[in-house]
Parts: structure tokens; sequence; C-alpha cells
């Protein structure tokens, strides 16, 4: 940080911190540090497409909220000024010691096991053990729509308390299309605003627990993977129908014109709307810019290959003939096991804004 920003008095900085680190075992970063951390967190996420945008990044220093209904107020808050009235911004915030969210995201949809429907499962079937685990902390469930969100469980001080998002909290798109009014009739929509929240946040040999962050959506993540994916709403049959494909076969390539104008449908509800989002072809070239702009800073780029491409249309854009190292840096986020799984050793995954599957 001292040496990107130029900064004075690194070696009185140094000392401090081993002074407090010989008296405690431990220290405590500065909101300045904390602010350049997560921002450079978002920097080295190798996962994320959209890090031209790492210094725009807000960081909200909550080290001092641990109270159960204070982390739900300024979580609440969260979702609000990120939304920011559609114009969604960048965002995290990072609360105290034995705070832990332990919902994926802020915003996610129930899952109910209903033997008798197609699949088996009413909502998001990626969220079936969320939810399980959820109604056996007393949740009661929903009304039973494929887009019910679920409450939040929140762990303070060894702690687990469950809580509902006020309706204004969750702002969706209902999901229309330009061209054929009968999409518009499935019903379908995704939250607006993308908010990661079980994941650490790690600067400076420091882990904080509770660091949820947002930033906008690409329509791929929605239209492509979310609405798309067989083993999620598997929604592309019900669109080619509604556009009146053959879908006798699969040489009539009804699942790849299902896919594009599902994804039309999506970049056209959220212009409607008035809600931010960004498309796959201008996100990837935001992308090498990024890269360019590293190279300047004398930085080089590491990333995930297979999470840039995106997954329509990926040799259109101009990430798909590149090659990058994968090696994880600090700072940089890490997502431990989650409660409702099977225990696993905790594992450097990357957290990005932009990719909320």
């Amino acid at each position: 940080m001292y040496a990107e920003r130029a900064l004075e008095g690194l070696d009185d900085r140094l000392r401090a911190v081993r002074d407090e680190l010989t008296r405690t075992g431990s220290y405590t970063l500065s909101a300045g540090e904390l602010e350049y951390g997560g921002r450079v967190a978002w920097r080295n996420s190798t996962r994320c497409v959209g890090r031209l945008y790492w210094e725009a990044l807000e960081v909200r220093d909550l080290r001092h909220v641990t109270a159960h209904e204070e982390v739900f107020a300024h979580l609440c808050a969260h979702l609000e000024d990120a939304f920011h009235g559609g114009h969604l911004r960048p965002l995290m915030s990072v609360f105290g010691p034995g705070v832990r969210v332990h919902n994926p995201q802020l915003i996610r949809y129930a899952a109910y096991r209903q033997p008798g429907t197609p699949g088996g499962v009413v909502g998001d079937p990626a969220n079936l053990a969320l939810t399980d685990w959820l109604r056996t902390l007393g949740w009661a469930g929903g009304p039973g729509t494929p887009f019910d969100v679920l409450p939040l469980a929140i762990e303070s001080a060894g702690q687990l308390r469950l809580f509902t998002l006020p309706p204004q909290a969750v702002q969706e798109v209902a999901l229309t299309h330009p061209d054929c009014p009968a999409v518009g009739e499935l019903g379908l929509r995704w939250h607006a605003l993308p908010v990661i929240s079980d994941m650490s946040l790690e600067v400076g040999g420091l882990s904080l627990a509770c660091a949820p962050f947002s930033g906008w959506y690409v329509q791929t993540e929605i239209a492509a993977r979310n609405l798309a994916d067989a083993d999620r709403y598997d929604q592309l049959p019900a669109v080619a129908r509604a556009l009146g494909l053959d879908t006798s076969r699969e040489r009539t390539l009804w699942r790849d014109r299902a896919l594009v104008e599902l994804n039309v449908a999506t970049l056209h509800s959220f212009e409607e709307a008035g809600v931010k989002i960004a498309d796959h072809h201008t996100v990837t070239r935001h992308f090498r810019r990024f890269e360019e702009r590293e190279a300047r800073a004398g930085r080089e780029v590491r990333a995930k290959w297979s999470w840039l491409i995106p997954p329509l249309s990926p040799a259109t854009t101009p990430v798909w003939g590149q090659r990058y190292k994968s090696r994880e840096e600090s700072p940089n986020f890490v997502r431990p096991p989650a409660r409702w799984e099977a225990p696993a050793p905790a594992a450097a995954a990357t957290g990005c804004p932009f990719h909320g599957h």
C-alpha cells in the first residue's frame, strides 16, 4: 500500500505493527489499510472478469458492529445503498470478530422438494441443501413460489439467528422479451443485486470472516446459467416453446436460439427497469483494458480463464485466445466450508461481485 500510493511513514507503521504483535499476538488494520486491502482483494480475484473498477470499491469499516440486530440493519443498508436506485455501485461491508453470514449471497431463492413435479424441486435447486438447513433452524418456509427469498442466517459470538429481509431490500426484475410477449408470460425474474456474503477477506495475514461485497451482474450469469442450466431453473425448453421453436431434434439448435433470446430478454428487462447490468462483450473488453492498466503499473494479471470466458459465445470475446497464470495472491477472498455441507478443507475460492452463481 505504501509503495503503490507513495506514502511516507512506512518504517513507523511497521514498527507499530510489530509492537502490537509482540503485545497481543495480532494487530489491527487501520481504516485506510482495510480499504486498500478490500480493493486489492478484488483486483486479485482470479475468477472475476469485472476487475477494471477495483479502485471504485467503497469499503465500509463496520468492525465495531457485532450484535445480530445491528449486523442485519447494516446488511439491509448495504442492499439499499449498493442498489442506489438502479445505478449499482461496488460496495463492501466489513463486520467485527465473531460475525458470519452463512448464506452464499444475501439474496438467494429457496428450493422446495416436490417429488411430483418435473425435477422434483420448486425454486432454485442450487439452494436445496441451504433451504433444508434453514428449515431445521426454524424457518417455516415461504409461499412456495419458484422465487421465495431465503432468510439470512447470521452468526455472532457463536449464536445463530435467522432474519427475514424486508421487501424493500430485495429489488427484483421481471423478465420480458422485446419481441415475444410469451416469454414474459413465463413469470421469470431475478434479483437485481448480487451480494456475495459467505467469504472471508484475508488481508495482511488477518482473516475477516464477514465482509459481504457486491457489484453488478453480467447478463450471462442470470440468463445462461441461473435460469438456463439443467440443474438450476432449466428454462430453455419453456423459452423455446414460447418462441415457437422446433424442439423435436437437436439439429434445429433450439437450445442455442432459446439461450440467446433469454439473454436478450434479460438485458432488455434490466434496461427497461433502469437497473445496471453488463453484457459479456463489453465486460470482456473492459477486462483487456484492466490488463493494459496493470501492465503499465508493472503488475501481472492472474486469472482463471474458464471463469473469464462467458457461457454464451465465448469465442467472440477478446479473452478467448488469452492464457493466464492462476496462482492466488493476497489480499484475497476465501470461502470456508458451509455449515450445511459435509466438512471439507477450506480452499481459496476467489469471490467476485460479478459472479453470482
